[in-house]
């Protein structure tokens, strides 16, 4: 029986059935002596009360052990996501106390939730706002910045610094971009949308992406892995976040450096890897490259604005992914996402 599972319980019937057995043993004896005989009646009598006493406490440990489940399912079911799953606890007595101090937990963690849950939706609606109202002063600017340089094409000073403004207005759309994206996985309010994709056509559109830049910097981005590989995943989110480690390589290389986009299938995941032959990562900076606008006192790097890492990150982890990052300065450095792939049991 599941009350008899409880050690201290069984102990308890066992040492007072001992006792039992120990009152009418010597009972029996102290009869034997004074009258030189044994009292069946007596022996009747030791038996009748130690089954009421059996079932008394019988009946009281399985009452409480009911009351203990019904109390666990609550707990399970409040685990599980019901967040309105509470313990009844209108009686008195020690165990309604400790039901009652466990609803009241219930109730500050939902309020904490409850919290949290509009802390972060207040935070992507104002960086939201934010984002949008930035948008229509950096076009404007744009335009300007454009203008401008139709009409500074015999005046090279004035082009240098509109070619210098124009850079720092894509680093600043660049940054409100991603501040947004990435305020909106933390949010939780972008959903996932999955589906099969095919990983060669997705590191070729990536390569296509980046192939104008890597030309003008003369740079190589080479790509190795097999044609039939394919992985559930939002090939939208997933190629911005393969895009940020290829840009963040093609930012820390030099001339006649080469990016590698590696991708291949195994048994239970499919991996993708971005290696570069650049500068690499100090190792102070190593765990701490992922942290949002991280700078490293170790890197040349004026251009960064610490998101891209970051952002990257957020969207493997969305696909339930992991990435790691291994690098040797002088040598170069390489990225990897690894997915496991779903198996049905």
């Amino acid at each position: 029986m599941k009350i008899f599972a409880d050690r201290n319980i069984k102990h308890f019937f066992l040492a007072m059935a001992a006792s039992l057995l120990a009152f009418l043993f010597l009972s029996e004896i102290l009869a034997w002596l004074m009258y030189g005989k044994f009292f069946l009646w007596l022996l009747l009598l030791f038996s009748l009360m130690a089954v009421v006493l059996f079932a008394i406490c019988f009946g009281y440990f399985y009452r409480q052990n009911r009351i203990l489940e019904e109390a666990v399912a609550q707990i399970n079911a409040y685990l599980d996501g019901d967040v309105n799953a509470r313990i009844e606890c209108d009686d008195e007595g020690e165990l309604y106390r400790l039901f009652h101090s466990v609803n009241s937990l219930a109730a500050v963690l939902n309020a904490h939730a409850s919290k949290e849950l509009q802390e972060k939706e207040f935070l992507k609606n104002t960086i939201s706002d934010i984002s949008h109202q930035l948008k229509t002063p950096l076009a404007a600017l744009n335009i300007y910045n454009g203008l401008l340089q139709d009409e500074t094409e015999e005046m090279p000073a004035v082009k240098e610094f509109v070619t210098l403004s124009e850079q720092e207005l894509d680093r600043i759309e660049t940054l409100v971009q991603n501040l947004l994206k990435i305020t909106k996985l933390d949010a939780g309010s972008i959903v996932i949308e999955k589906s099969m994709e095919n990983v060669a056509d997705m590191m070729r559109d990536i390569e296509l992406h980046f192939a104008y830049r890597a030309k003008l910097e003369q740079k190589k981005i080479v790509l190795s892995g097999a044609d039939n590989v394919c992985l559930l995943c939002d090939r939208d989110w997933l190629t911005e976040a393969v895009d940020n480690i290829v840009k963040n390589a093609l930012d820390h290389t030099k001339t006649g450096d080469i990016i590698r986009i590696e991708w291949g299938g195994f048994s239970n995941a499919v991996q993708i890897s971005v290696k570069d032959n650049g500068c690499g990562i100090h190792p102070e900076d190593l765990h701490h490259i992922f942290k949002r606008f991280y700078r490293s006192r170790f890197s040349k790097d004026k251009q960064g604005i610490g998101l891209g890492l970051p952002l990257a990150k957020a969207i493997v982890e969305a696909h339930n992914g992991t990435i790691e990052v291994d690098s040797e300065l002088g040598r170069g450095t390489v990225f990897t996402m690894n997915f496991l792939i779903p198996t049905k049991l």
